[in-house]
């Protein structure tokens, strides 16, 4: 039956993330005690406003098929959310809502990428966006970056990777999986290469946004460099600050021919996102940012906690993040020293020995690593470590 599938979905690779998440659930189904670092979704309930507003709307029977591309008072919303947060203008025309950011990128991908075509990702990378460009049947190139430079770009590196085939660079930050945050002089930096390419556009991921805690504040790439306003695609969402993954909403201001192409695409597959969502999603935006706080507030204490224990562990090397739930250990001392062939072999061991659920680094564009989620509480962190070092006695 394998032949009959196409070459286009033979490149792709089942999602890391998800594959170990669903061993994680199996193990658990058979009586195993799993601790999972490895989901990327908050462990907290979706705040109550936003639920009430959901509640209502069904009530209401706000139950129809909306506008495919989302209903004017949630694009309204979002457009008083740029203004508010980034500083960015943008018209009814210039957004789209989709079913996650996952699909407001796979439109982008799909309706101006194809054959010959390059998009620059920053590596280490989310590990949907190699495999969504080669569905578009283009071409990723990787910018690697390393945790002994905080995994920063630098200019002479970006200018590499260009080419006259390049179409997209895919900027992410905070950055799942290390938790690294661009600055808006690093972000100036960067647009000071891309002026330089009138045909390049930025995708910006800004999806962990609000989930950040570093010294100045946090700025878009848009807002950072007006002058590639038009070329700028600014995608949020309301998953992970908001702890609605499952409610399924993403959405991005960019340049109306490009939302109009977007459209077209989300038209022709998944059609408009759920009606209730919408809804919660307006409460959401428009609502109080009280408990984003003390989302944020807790997961500081566990980056402290979690970034100084991961370094004490014999062979592991971290760098401090200021924003998302991930931390990018590199561990390759740790897999020399116990004889393990690669990062792959270290997390299986990790699961089926120290029974933590951990995500391997390759899957990521780092070789030598593993990304820890500290989305879980504080107890299961701390016991988390203990099965680890026990594992590596």
């Amino acid at each position: 039956m394998s032949k009959i599938l196409s070459k286009r979905v033979n490149k792709v690779k089942p999602s890391a993330t998800i594959t170990i998440s669903a061993k994680a659930m199996d193990l658990r189904a058979k009586g195993i005690d799993i601790i999972s670092l490895s989901a990327g979704e908050p462990d907290f309930d979706t705040p109550k406003h936003i639920k009430e507003a959901a509640i209502n709307a069904i009530n209401q029977g706000q139950t129809k098929y909306t506008q495919v591309d989302g209903t004017p008072e949630l694009k309204d919303a979002i457009i008083k959310k740029f203004k508010r947060d980034n500083n960015l203008d943008y018209k009814r025309e210039n957004i789209i809502v989709s079913t996650g950011a996952k699909q407001t990128l796979y439109n982008l991908f799909q309706s101006v990428l194809g054959p010959e075509d390059e998009v620059i990702i920053i590596s280490p990378y989310w590990v949907s966006y190699p495999d969504m460009i080669l569905l578009a049947d283009a071409k990723p190139v990787f910018l690697d970056t390393h945790q002994e430079d905080n995994f920063k770009i630098h200019k002479e590196d970006l200018e590499k990777c260009i080419t006259q085939k390049t179409k997209i660079i895919i900027l992410n930050s905070p950055s799942n999986p290390t938790g690294i945050t661009f600055s808006k002089e690093e972000y100036k930096t960067i647009g000071d290469v891309l002026i330089n390419y009138p045909n390049i556009l930025i995708a910006t991921d800004d999806m962990y946004e609000h989930i950040y805690w570093g010294e100045e504040p946090i700025s878009s790439f848009a807002e950072a460099c007006p002058d590639l306003f038009d070329r700028t695609i600014t995608i949020n969402g309301v998953s992970k600050a908001y702890a609605m993954t499952g409610w399924r909403i993403g959405y991005c201001g960019a340049h109306e021919d490009l939302i109009k192409g977007m459209k077209k695409i989300q038209g022709q597959s998944t059609s408009n996102p759920s009606s209730i969502s919408q809804v919660a999603t307006i409460a959401a935006l428009n609502g109080s940012s009280e408990e984003i706080k003390k989302m944020v507030t807790e997961y500081k204490k566990r980056h402290d906690y979690m970034y100084d224990a991961l370094n004490q562990i014999d062979g592991f090397k971290t760098s401090p993040g200021t924003g998302a739930f991930y931390l990018l250990p590199e561990v390759q001392q740790a897999l020399e020293r116990k004889g393990f062939s690669d990062d792959v072999e270290f997390s299986s061991f990790l699961i089926e020995e120290a029974n933590v659920a951990v995500i391997p680094g390759s899957a990521f564009g780092a070789k030598g690593y593993i990304r820890i989620s500290y989305a879980t509480s504080m107890e299961l962190l701390k016991q988390s470590i203990v099965r680890i070092k026990n594992s590596l006695k």
